[in-house]
């Protein structure tokens, strides 16, 4: 099978992990703080801060916030189910804005619609490694004192007109094992704001500036220097790893431009994706559904992947919860319902993707 994702890390990694196992400290220390430097350099952020996991990052970055029961939370519904549980811990109440098909992002207009006196932030999710439109969020939180907090778990240096994903109020990215870079787990907060920053360092640690001298009720939410040892090696060959997705996404969208009912994603001008993934849209034209395409092309040797085949909300779990609104998103739902991501990482050869491509065309015609 040719996998939607894989992970291989190299002989680098293999010899940092054994220099960390060796030193004797393995909990937060130098490569942990090393790691925080050169992403911070790399993305054009004051400052960054590492935590376990990316679902921390949103959990303390919306912490920092002071964020009280009543506070609103504007968000996407056609997201890992991790943007909303993160809301959901803050105690506050989550609104969800449409997106667009352009980018699978929240669409500003909708956005704009559902801001009233209880909004706080805004929080736009930059998904398959494709920013949403910054300038028009940041207009809009700008113009009634919002915060932003940027989930941008699948975006590590995408960009919006030039500024990196994570500029644009407080960035949360994730480093779990299928990101375009990971530490298997792992988590790293941007900000250009000292005082979040510092905030955001004391939360980590139980709320100790110093050992035993405690400044607010913290947690655990600590890097290992283990987990960033394994990414660290990782960001140096970020910028070619971002190049062969590039060019796989470009030979998957010339493969497939004539296939009908397929709607192709693509590089929005004044925006740099990263392709986290390559996602289709399927319609009736194609013939089948996205469920009969996916068996289809599993048969054929191409595993593909729904990201994320049912609105986050869209569960018994949270539909009786008074802080979950479910605001009407039409294009969420009907994008949810026809969405399929297809192979596109690095490690992809010219055979597999024209086998891809052949498999999709094939799909179509029987």
């Amino acid at each position: 099978m040719i996998p939607i994702s894989k992970v291989h890390l190299g002989r680098e990694v293999e010899e940092l992990v054994l220099e960390v196992l060796r030193s004797g400290t393995i909990a937060q220390g130098p490569r942990v703080a090393e790691l925080e430097k050169l992403f911070a350099t790399l993305n054009d952020s004051r400052h960054v801060v590492a935590v376990n996991n990316g679902t921390t990052a949103l959990i303390a970055a919306l912490a920092v916030l002071d964020l009280k029961p009543g506070d609103e939370v504007i968000t996407s519904p056609f997201t890992f189910v991790a943007t909303l549980n993160a809301i959901l811990a803050t105690g506050a109440t989550v609104r969800f804005a449409d997106i667009s098909r352009h980018d699978f992002c929240v669409d500003p207009d909708s956005v704009a619609k559902l801001v009233n006196e209880r909004t706080r932030v805004l929080m736009p999710v930059h998904l398959y490694g494709q920013t949403a439109d910054m300038a028009r969020i940041s207009q809009i939180a700008n113009e009634n004192d919002l915060k932003i907090v940027e989930d941008a778990a699948q975006a590590h240096f995408a960009k919006f007109e030039g500024r990196a994903a994570g500029n644009w109020g407080i960035g949360c990215f994730s480093l779990y094992a299928t990101k375009n870079i990971t530490s298997g787990e792992g988590g790293l907060i941007s900000t250009n704001d000292d005082a979040v920053a510092d905030k955001l360092r004391v939360l980590r640690n139980q709320g100790m500036r110093q050992r035993y001298q405690y400044e607010m009720a913290g947690n655990n939410y600590r890097m290992t220097d283990l987990q960033a040892a394994v990414c660290l090696p990782q960001l140096g060959a970020y910028s070619r790893l971002v190049e062969s997705r590039k060019r796989n996404a470009e030979t998957l969208s010339h493969g497939l431009r004539d296939v009908q009912g397929i709607h192709l994603p693509r590089e929005i001008a004044g925006r740099d994706h990263v392709w986290h993934q390559y996602t289709i849209v399927v319609d009736e034209r194609f013939g089948k559904t996205r469920e009969e395409l996916a068996a289809a092309l599993e048969a054929r040797g191409v595993s593909s992947g729904s990201y994320y085949p049912r609105l986050v909300h869209d569960y018994d779990c949270y539909r009786n919860d008074p802080r979950v609104v479910i605001d009407e998103t039409p294009v969420a739902a009907q994008i949810a319902a026809s969405c399929l991501s297809l192979p596109v990482h690095q490690y992809l050869t010219d055979s597999d993707l024209s086998t891809i491509v052949t498999a999709v065309k094939e799909s179509a015609t029987r």
